[in-house]
Parts: C-alpha cells; sequence; structure tokens
C-alpha cells in the first residue's frame, strides 16, 4: 500500500469542490473534472465534453448543445444522453453506426444512416425494412446474417457486395444453379 504524500493529498482533495474559474481552468486540462465541479454551467459543461466527450456522464443539466457536442468530440457519449433527438442520435451514428444500440426511439432515417456508415449496424435495429436492410449489405455484404428477412434482391445485393456473403443466403434462395458473381462461379456455399 502506497502512501500518498501530503502534497498530492492536498490536490485530491481540493478538486472535490471546484467552482468558478478554477473549475473551468480544469475541465479545459481534463474533462473528467466535471465530476469535481460542485456549481456547473453550461460554459463549464461544454468545455468539459469538449475536452473529453465522455465527460457527459458527469453534466448534472443536459442541454442539446451540451450533448451534441460530446456526441461529436465521442459518438459512444449516446449512451449517457437523458434526452436523445433525432438531431443527436443522427450525429452519433454517421461517426459510428454501431452506436444505434444506445439511441432508444429508433426512426427510420436514424437506422438509415447507421446501416449506411456500418452495415453491421444493422444487427441492432430493431424494426427492419427492406430499405434499411438493402442499404446494410450494399455498404457491408456480411450484414446479411443479421438480415430477419430475406428477399432475392437483398440476397444478390449483398453477395454482389462481397461474394463470401453467399454463406449467409437461405437455402430457399440458393438452387443447383451455378451463380456467377464478380467474376467467380458458385454453387450453394462453395466456389467453383
Amino acid at each position: 500500500m502506497s502512501i500518498l504524500s501530503r502534497d498530492k493529498w492536498e490536490k485530491l482533495t481540493h478538486k472535490k469542490n471546484l467552482s468558478g474559474a478554477e473549475a473551468l481552468e480544469a475541465v479545459n486540462k481534463d474533462g473528467y473534472d466535471l465530476q469535481y465541479v460542485k456549481d456547473q454551467t453550461p460554459e463549464i459543461c461544454l468545455a468539459a465534453v469538449n475536452d473529453n466527450g465522455f465527460a457527459l456522464k458527469y453534466v448534472k443539466d443536459q442541454t442539446p448543445e451540451i450533448c451534441l457536442s460530446a456526441v461529436n468530440d465521442y459518438s459512444d457519449a449516446i449512451k449517457f444522453v437523458k434526452y436523445q433527438t433525432p438531431e443527436i442520435c443522427l450525429a452519433a451514428v454517421r461517426q459510428d453506426g454501431e452506436t444505434l444500440k444506445y439511441v432508444r426511439n429508433q426512426a427510420p432515417k436514424i437506422c438509415l444512416a447507421a446501416v449506411s456508415e456500418d452495415g453491421d449496424a444493422l444487427e441492432y435495429v430493431i424494426d427492419q425494412t427492406p430499405e434499411i436492410c438493402l442499404a446494410a449489405v450494399k455498404q457491408n455484404g456480411y450484414a446479411l446474417q443479421y438480415v430477419k428477412e430475406q428477399t432475392p434482391e437483398i440476397c444478390l445485393a449483398a453477395v454482389n457486395e462481397c461474394g463470401d456473403a453467399l454463406q449467409y443466403v437461405e437455402e430457399r434462395f440458393l438452387d443447383d444453379e451455378i451463380i456467377v458473381v464478380n467474376g467467380k462461379k458458385y454453387r450453394l456455399m462453395e466456389e467453383v
């Protein structure tokens, strides 16, 4: 067990009650110091999330501006947003489609943006539509594995994007004929 020097101990205990200019200076250096700020102002909170979007989890009174800034810095900060607006959710999924898993109200526009950024985000789409599934497999053919209701159009788009996606095509859409995709010939699951 290490013993803290008096100087280090004073710095740690002093941080517990930051306010005013001292608080602003602290969060500009390290956004996480927001957790020690007694009287949070919008200016202090904004500075904290601009330094580190993850500091949003310490913001007591979240505003859309503060939340959007946090998400723009670090898309996963969406999980700490208390009141998710479509604008905030879109900002998050446009940076990283897989942050869709933290979006509470999955509007089709948000889901489409998420799978357009990362087809694998389809795994987190609650209400899949053919349009959303098609966009996902066009971005990443392997996303076919997450499609709940495959159609010939979706399967073909997936396999055209990535021939190996053929392994996820439901058997009912395959037959004994040879399928040619991107110059390669396939029969069922094997390359010819």
